[in-house]
């Protein structure tokens, strides 16, 4: 599901995020909403506070950038 992004000046932006464990209630659903909210948004990364949710939740993509970047030789 495509949820709404929350604009500048939302209070919830400004809000200390909450840390979550991995038993979070509905931590797969959130994370799959998530993406596919960013990838509508045609962006690499979004996280839960730009949603709504004051917690320390975060999903980026940097596949994008790995084709632009040269490749270092020994790493």
């Amino acid at each position: 599901m495509i949820l709404p992004v929350i604009a500048f000046g939302d209070p919830v932006l400004r809000k200390v995020g909450e840390y979550i464990s991995s038993d979070f209630e509905g931590l797969s659903e959130l994370i799959e909403n998530m993406w596919e909210t960013m990838y509508a948004a045609e962006g690499v990364g979004i996280a839960a506070p730009q949603i709504g949710k004051a917690i320390r939740l975060f999903v980026i993509d940097a596949s994008p950038f790995s084709e632009e970047e040269p490749k270092l030789e020994g790493f």
